[in-house]
């Protein structure tokens, strides 16, 4: 217990005032180009002001249909570093085909490029076991990898701020991990779900749930009947679908929870303007909360009793900063 209540104080203390909306800031800094919005914050919540961040891919529109358009392509000229989910989507082929062509000149990061800092795919074992590209920045290590990879092409571009983007990489490291560390204290191991899409894997495999089947098994294939799911969500822990998901799917997730009689985790996959680390908090309780129960939320009396309401606040999935401001003023 000791070792539980040691990482949520940690990551209280890390969290006070380290949450940042995105800043274009000015522009002599670095212009770091992302896919889709995920990407961004990943980035922004890791370097901060120290670059200028945008985002191609509008919330919202299919990232598997979209084509770049001839104003991002004179926004990838001026980039400086160009992150991509790995380069399976359309608008990420155009990029590497325009980099290759010398039309673009920016370091633009691929699959390889986060493979080396520690990125991981995730298998489909619900389909063929291949390679699961979707989601990948839901899984705390691949943002880091992202990350990791980002810094080092900031540093090749900008050589003179290098120290600058080691030392906030460094810090985006010790929040993430101590994130990880303390929602893999507060669940179990060996669960299993059903997830709703294939990118619902990434945000609980690293936390010890096995996703075994899924609604929708990849983009082209049809959704499975709820009914010829109900046997196989019978035997696992949770169904997790996405919060901002098709309205279809999301009821067949409830619907499947209904009459398979396990509790549902609602996550985000794709969102914009919040920091990478906000959304992981988000998500992990939501797991968290379905595996264990929702805790109550109760204030404490005094400012003593900030350990318990610090471990309320991750379960409940409530932004650490504000809940610490909370007890402070009492």
């Amino acid at each position: 217990m000791r070792r539980k209540t040691g990482a949520v104080i940690a990551l209280a203390i890390l969290f006070t005032g380290l949450l940042m909306p995105f800043s274009l800031g000015s522009p002599e800094k670095p212009l770091v180009v992302a896919s889709i919005a995920p990407l961004a914050s990943i980035v922004q919540d890791a370097f901060g002001d120290s670059v200028n961040v945008v985002y191609i891919i509008p919330l919202g529109a299919d990232p598997h249909e979209y084509q770049l358009t001839a104003s991002q392509i004179e926004l990838l000229r001026k980039a400086d570093v160009i992150v991509t989910t790995g380069g399976h989507l359309p608008v990420e082929k155009r990029i590497k085909e325009l980099r290759e062509e010398g039309t673009i000149t920016a370091e633009a990061l691929f699959i390889d490029d986060y493979k080396r800092e520690g990125f991981r795919y995730l298998q489909e074992r619900w389909y063929q076991n291949k390679d699961n590209p979707h989601g990948v920045w839901l899984d705390p290590y691949n943002a880091l990898a992202i990350a990791k990879a980002t810094g080092v092409a900031l540093e090749k571009t900008d050589p003179a701020n290098s120290e600058t983007y080691a030392e906030e990489y460094g810090n985006f490291e010790v929040r993430v991990k101590t994130i990880v560390e303390a929602y893999r204290a507060l669940i179990g191991t060996n669960h299993t779900a059903v997830i709703q899409m294939p990118p619902d894997e990434y945000a609980i495999e690293w936390l010890g749930v096995k996703a075994v089947a899924s609604i929708k098994p990849e983009e082209e294939v049809p959704a499975i009947g709820v009914d010829d799911l109900v046997p196989t969500a019978k035997r696992v822990d949770l169904i997790v679908y996405g919060a901002n998901s098709p309205d279809q799917l999301k009821d067949a997730a409830k619907e499947l929870a209904l009459k398979s009689g396990k509790p549902t985790a609602e996550i985000t996959v794709f969102w914009k303007d919040v920091p990478y680390t906000e959304v992981l908090i988000r998500n992990s309780a939501a797991v968290v909360n379905a595996l264990g129960g929702k805790t109550p939320l109760k204030t404490p009396a005094q400012k003593s009793d900030v350990t318990e309401y610090v471990m309320l606040s991750l379960v409940t999935g409530i932004v650490l900063g504000t809940a610490l401001g909370v007890i402070l003023k009492r």
